[in-house]
Formats: C-alpha cells, sequence, structure tokens
C-alpha cells in the first residue's frame, strides 16, 4: 500500500477540567503523539545524543534550526542529502523555524558582548541587550544556568532611542537591520552579511525538507515598549501572509481543484485558499506565528489574525524571552479562545517542568526546547520535585561534593539506561574530570525524563487524572 503523505490533525480526548487534550499529528514520515516534547537540533543533531539514542529515548518530532543550517552547511547541500532527516539519519517527523528568532537572539548577544546594535527600517537603533545566558559552554568551568529569579527587570527596555548611534550595517559588522520587506544581518560565524524575507525563509525551508515548517515573524525582546510591541506585531502579520503567498508558490499542489475557496487576499494582493486540502500528497504543512508580547490586546489581536489564515497549524511566539511564569501563562490563556480546534498548537522555546504542564494544562500539543540538552552540559539533571534539591526546581546538581560517594541513580523513578546503569557517584566523577561521557550521559538522562514525563502526562489526561498529576509535581 503506498504511504499516505497527507498531513492532518486530530483530537482524541480532552481534560474535563482543564484546557489540556490528546491527539494525534499525522506526517509523511510518522505520526506524533501530543502532548509531545520536540527536541532540538540546531545544527543537524541533537548535542551529545544520536538519532538512534534520540529513537531509544522515544522522541517523535525533532526540531532544526533555519537560521545555523541555512549558514552551515546550506540548504542547498541539506537538500543534496535528501533533506534534514536523510542528512542526519533521523526519519522520524521533523520541524523547522522560520530562521528569524535567531537572528534577533543572536544579534543580541553579539550586542551584550559591546559588538552592536539592532536597526529598525527608519535608522533607529535599538538598544543592546544584556547577554541572559552562555548558551554553548565550552566547558564545565563556565557559568552555570541562572537562576530566573535573579534576572528579573535586569534588562533595558527594547524601545526606539533615536538616530544618534551609527545605524549603516556596512560600517558595523554586528549590525542587524530590520525593515518591512526583511531582515539584513552579519553571519556569527564569519561576519559575511545575509539578508531574510518571509519569501527566501519559506524556500530556504523547502530546501530543508521538514514535515512541518513555520512562517517568518519578528519576536519582540522582553521588556519591550508597546509601540515598538505593535509594530513587530504588525510586521509578523504582513511577514505571515507573504510567508503564505510563497509556500503555495512552492507548493501549487495546495490550491483548490476549483477556485470557490479563493477569497482572501494578502496586503500585496496575493490570492490565497481559505482551505488547504491535505489529501494532494503533500510534504510540507506551515505553521503561523502568533506575536504580541505581553500586551494583552496585542495577543488577542494577533490570535485571531492568525488563525483567520490557513495556516495548518498555530505556534505561539515571543513566550520564553525572559518574561516571568505568571506571564507566559497570561499570554496561553489570552490566545487560547481564537485558536482553531481542529488545528495543532506548538509553543516555541519552553522546556522547564513546571511550564510544561502549563502548557499542557492551556491546551498546548507540542513545545520545543534546549534545556534538557543545556542543563545536561552543566551536569544539572532533572529529577521528582521529590528528588529535587530545592522546591519547585525540579534538579540536582551532580557536580555537588555530596554526591561523591553516592550509589544512588540520577533519578530513583527513571527508567532510562544511565539510571540503570550508573550512580550519582560516577556522573560526579566524569563531571568533575571533564570528560566527554559526562555530557552525553546527563543529557541522555534528561530527555528521557522529560520526554517520558509528557508520555505519563498524556496518559493521565486520558485517564482524567492530568489535575491530580499536576498537583503531585507542581507544588
Amino acid at each position: 500500500m503506498k504511504k499516505n503523505s497527507s498531513f492532518s490533525f486530530k483530537v482524541i480526548s480532552k481534560d474535563s477540567k482543564t484546557k489540556a487534550r490528546v491527539g494525534q499529528i499525522h506526517t509523511p514520515h510518522g505520526d506524533i503523539e501530543t502532548p509531545a516534547f520536540v527536541a532540538v537540533g540546531t545544527q543537524a543533531t541533537v548535542k551529545g545524543l544520536s538519532p538512534d539514542e534520540l529513537r531509544e529515548i522515544g522522541v517523535e518530532l525533532l526540531f532544526g534550526n533555519t537560521y545555523h543550517l541555512h549558514l552551515r552547511p546550506g540548504e542547498d547541500v541539506v537538500q543534496e542529502f535528501g533533506g534534514l532527516g536523510k542528512f542526519m539519519n533521523w526519519y522520524g517527523p521533523t520541524i523547522t523555524d522560520s530562521g528569524g528568532f535567531q537572528v534577533f537572539s543572536l544579534a543580541k548577544r553579539i550586542a551584550a558582548r559591546g559588538g552592536g546594535f539592532l536597526t529598525h527600517a527608519s535608522g533607529d537603533v535599538r538598544q543592546p541587550f544584556e547577554k541572559i545566558i552562555n548558551f554553548f559552554p565550552s566547558s564545565l568551568s563556565e557559568s552555570r544556568p541562572p537562576d530566573e529569579n535573579t534576572q528579573k527587570n535586569t534588562r533595558p527596555t527594547f524601545s526606539s532611542p533615536g538616530n544618534d548611534q551609527e545605524s549603516s550595517i556596512d560600517k558595523n559588522p554586528s549590525l542587524v537591520k530590520i525593515t518591512n520587506d526583511k531582515v539584513v544581518f552579519r553571519s556569527h560565524i564569519d561576519g559575511s552579511l545575509h539578508e531574510l524575507t518571509p519569501e527566501l525563509s519559506i524556500q530556504i525551508q523547502k530546501k530543508l525538507g521538514a514535515d512541518i515548517i513555520l512562517c517568518f515573524d519578528e519576536c519582540a525582546p522582553y521588556p519591550s515598549t508597546r509601540e515598538y510591541t505593535k509594530e513587530a506585531m504588525e510586521r509578523t502579520h504582513k511577514w505571515a501572509e507573504r510567508s503564505l503567498a510563497e509556500f503555495y508558490r512552492c507548493h501549487p499542489e495546495l490550491l483548490p481543484v476549483s477556485r470557490q475557496g479563493v477569497s482572501v487576499s494578502t496586503s500585496a494582493g496575493e490570492e490565497m485558499p481559505k482551505q488547504v486540502r491535505h489529501d494532494t500528497g503533500r510534504e510540507q504543512a506551515l505553521y503561523g506565528i502568533v506575536q504580541g508580547g505581553v500586551c494583552k490586546d496585542f495577543r488577542e489581536e494577533s490570535a485571531k489574525f492568525i488563525s483567520s489564515l490557513p495556516f495548518d497549524g498555530i505556534a505561539i511566539g515571543g513566550v520564553s524571552v525572559g518574561e516571568t511564569k505568571k506571564e507566559m501563562r497570561d499570554v496561553l490563556s489570552w490566545v487560547h479562545p481564537f485558536l482553531p480546534e481542529e488545528k495543532p498548537r506548538h509553543l516555541l522555546g519552553i522546556g522547564e517542568i513546571d511550564d510544561i504542564f502549563s502548557a499542557i494544562e492551556c491546551g498546548m500539543d507540542t513545545f520545543d526546547c534546549v534545556i534538557p540538552t543545556r542543563f545536561g552540559r552543566y551536569g544539572i539533571v532533572f529529577v521528582p520535585p521529590w528528588e529535587s534539591e530545592a522546591k519547585g526546581r525540579f534538579r540536582l546538581d551532580i557536580n555537588r561534593s555530596i554526591y561523591v560517594r553516592s550509589n544512588q541513580p540520577l533519578s530513583k523513578d527513571c527508567e532510562c539506561k544511565v539510571c540503570k546503569q550508573f550512580t550519582r557517584g560516577y556522573v560526579n566523577h566524569v563531571f568533575k574530570a571533564n570528560e566527554l561521557l559526562a555530557y552525553r550521559l546527563a543529557s541522555y538522562h534528561n530527555m528521557y525524563f522529560i520526554v517520558h514525563l509528557v508520555k505519563k502526562i498524556r496518559e493521565a489526561i486520558m485517564e482524567g487524572e492530568f489535575s491530580k498529576m499536576k498537583k503531585e509535581w507542581v507544588w
């Protein structure tokens, strides 16, 4: 029988007390049972873990990074290998982002080191942000992951301070210039000049060949002024329309046989179908992205606008850029009433355990984050709250001297092969010795822990026990 290559989503079960739900996303490369945690393979690799290990753990969807893959090795190279999955020997479903978030976030990190500023169409200079976290530690002697409680109110507000700074990208090698048409930026690798438009982002993602791709958007940093947040949201909406128009040009097979459904036009006059057929042998699905910062009216407006367009799914962006956990929950509660019930919802960039419970409780289906492997490289390992070193932290620091002689597994309740084969004392030793195995053991455990926790949450929803399980985990 010929393999069905269509994309679809169905809701299987709903929690009676919350917005949590169980579903299934069907893609050309397999099904994703939701809710599901999405492993992040930034440069076609999940740091420290092989594709075989990801399959062994139970990962069902892998997230690739368009920005990084565009710069190295290039989308043409990936396409020659048969797409992202074949390139990295991953044969399950894949998803790629648009590249926009990395352009902005990497620019902020460059600026934080005193290297430059962000500029906008008017030439206004956006002030540099401080570096929030060392994303890619080269050794265990580097700074630890920060305590989010120590970071509140430490960043300047993102606004339009005026034209008193040099704004030419040609004269400042680390500038990112944002216009209504495109983003111009310099590579963090070699300083070469590049640009991204909604159209180019879709073209790159088509060549990368992921099952699910995202439209180009602008994620307003936190904190931002209301004026700038509105500006970024409106630009995101225009770019969403342009992304859709380019998506249909790249995938003409998705257009309806008849013209009856065509009536929605982009701001540029492009016609788009109101509904997309899902039985056309398609190879990719496109998600729109809701923005709007932490402003309720903007979030509602964005959710309505993005939901009105014929996207296959909806992603929620801008909720992992420094806002408080309460603000994240507020955003989800604001947008949920306007999200189509029949479409999957992806929450971008969250992976803390309490955030996962909150996301699922608010009706999110999938969510991605680098936290399992990033924390793993620091020696921070996930444990249930009853094993945690501090209330509400869901973790322990295996580098601490109290674990030197511990013959306990990393987590007593974990069934992963690391917990079955190695003790806390041994993992403490390989971290202290700066052995590469240390990164792998902690990363494997963390990924297994998160993936299987979400699977248990799925089962709890099916059994009507979600609220009970959340109460046991989130104190």
